[in-house]
């Protein structure tokens, strides 16, 4: 997209003429619409009236289809100088947050008398199913318009303070939950994120752990323990012993981290003789939802693996390609990221780069368009990838992050988080179940969008195994 805008006069329009515009869809999206236009119907705005089927809670109808399709006329085809005359259309399918949207006008007819064109219109989703189609009839412009773009100002909402909220939990609503392991829960964060989340319906809550700790502490924090089923264990270490015998034996869909060190867990987890081990490298998934970002960016690896190889940096992205995947979002973009978008031997992580996206061109890397190396500006804002001059499927559009190592990839989200006031998630992949790890900083929506996403991966698995 360039800094002009030019329309296509009548003259110049022929029948068989196409324009199109992409654009994924946000929660502020609805509340914009919701704020300019005074519809406040439940099934665009309430969480909990707007359940539908497994991830599409959040409904938007014709209003915002049709403004995409309101957006290619007016500032492509015909472009600016276009009267509007009328249209009719037909809504499909719901469209839901994070969807991301194709609006496309095709060229049908031309009338001369009064310098009508009709146009076919369609809003197609990432799947490439309709979700819209109509017709289109306007007066296409006689004289020649080009006009520099007006570049709109971010627009910031905010709910009194209100933290923002994350996609996973949104998507989440009315699946069922999963038996998660919460292991050694004896601190009152780690108590009362599993409870919230349980409450919720995020999960069903199994506390495992020394159980005269887990009480005193229910006590302490004044929270209600009487409905969840204790596993009694002596220590933390027996704890993560007894949640990955209980996910062994099919008890338990994940585990989630409590008041232990994550060495100690991932130590159980990872055992070769009793661990949760499978054929794929284990690594951590992180999925962040930034305000005034259209999409949730994924980043990994910035938690487990703190320098890995190139035989490891190939799980990790598939590793990160497949949860987006089972959680409904689609084919994923993949940046490899590095300090530069050039292969420069003495920066080893543009080699690995280099290799990663030769490996998915041949197969080895299944389900996603792969690019790299790119630094972040390039693989997150197509202004600066074209300022660049680097052209590709991913770059200014990645959705997945692979970062070089841990360091690089924990400095990342630090900053997501306390600069960008993102709303973080995240699991381990790789093993038998999916594994929570929150940080000892993690705030309550973190924590429960953790369990959202194990809970969207676990019942999405399953679902494509049906």
């Amino acid at each position: 997209m360039d800094g002009y805008i030019e329309n296509k006069t009548f003259d110049e329009i022929e029948v068989g003429d196409t324009a199109s515009v992409e654009h994924t869809l946000t929660n502020k999206d609805i509340q914009l619409f919701a704020l300019m236009s005074g519809d406040v119907n439940p099934a665009h705005l309430d969480e909990e009236y707007a359940k539908s089927d497994m991830f599409h809670k959040i409904i938007a109808h014709g209003m915002w289809g049709g403004s995409l399709i309101s957006t290619v006329l007016g500032t492509q085809l015909p472009g600016p100088g276009t009267i509007y005359l009328g249209q009719t259309f037909r809504f499909l399918k719901p469209v839901a947050l994070g969807d991301v949207i194709t609006a496309m006008v095709t060229v049908t007819a031309k009338s001369v008398e009064k310098h009508i064109v009709t146009l076919d219109c369609v809003c197609l989703n990432q799947e490439g199913k309709k979700v819209i189609t109509g017709v289109a009839e306007v007066i296409a412009p006689q004289e020649k318009v080009r006009r520099k773009r007006i570049q709109l100002k971010e627009i910031t909402l905010s709910q009194d303070g209100e933290p923002v909220c994350h996609r996973a939990i949104i998507m989440a609503k009315g699946l069922a939950p999963i038996k998660t392991a919460i292991v050694h829960p004896a601190d009152v964060y780690s108590l009362k994120s599993a409870i919230d989340a349980a409450e919720e319906g995020i999960i069903e809550a199994i506390l495992v752990g020394p159980e005269d700790k887990i009480r005193h502490v229910a006590k302490e924090a004044k929270l209600d323990i009487s409905k969840y089923k204790i596993i009694p264990t002596m220590h933390s270490n027996a704890a993560a012993e007894k949640a990955v015998e209980m996910a062994h034996s099919g008890e338990i869909d994940a585990i989630m981290k409590g008041k232990l060190h994550t060495d100690e867990l991932m130590g159980a987890v990872v055992d070769k003789a009793s661990g949760l081990r499978t054929a794929r490298r284990m690594s951590h998934v992180f999925m962040a939802e930034i305000p005034n970002f259209a999409r949730p960016l994924f980043v990994t690896d910035a938690a487990v693996n703190i320098s890995p190889n190139l035989a490891e940096k190939v799980d990790i992205v598939q590793n990160a390609v497949d949860l987006f995947r089972i959680i409904g979002l689609g084919t994923p973009r993949v940046a490899i990221l590095s300090a530069v978008e050039t292969v420069n031997e003495d920066i080893p992580s543009t080699l690995d780069a280099t290799a990663l996206c030769k490996m998915a061109e041949r197969g080895q890397i299944t389900g996603a368009l792969v690019d790299g190396p790119l630094a972040f500006d390039n693989a997150i804002s197509e202004e600066a990838a074209k300022i660049k001059g680097i052209h590709s499927h991913v770059a200014g559009k990645a959705d997945i992050l692979v970062v070089p190592d841990l360091e690089s990839g924990n400095i990342l989200l630090k900053q997501l988080t306390l600069l960008s006031n993102a709303a973080i998630a995240g699991i381990v992949m790789g093993a038998k179940v999916p594994i929570i790890l929150p940080s000892r900083s993690s705030n309550g929506i973190s924590r429960k969008a953790s369990c959202a996403l194990a809970q969207l991966y676990v019942r999405g698995k399953k679902i494509l195994k049906t």
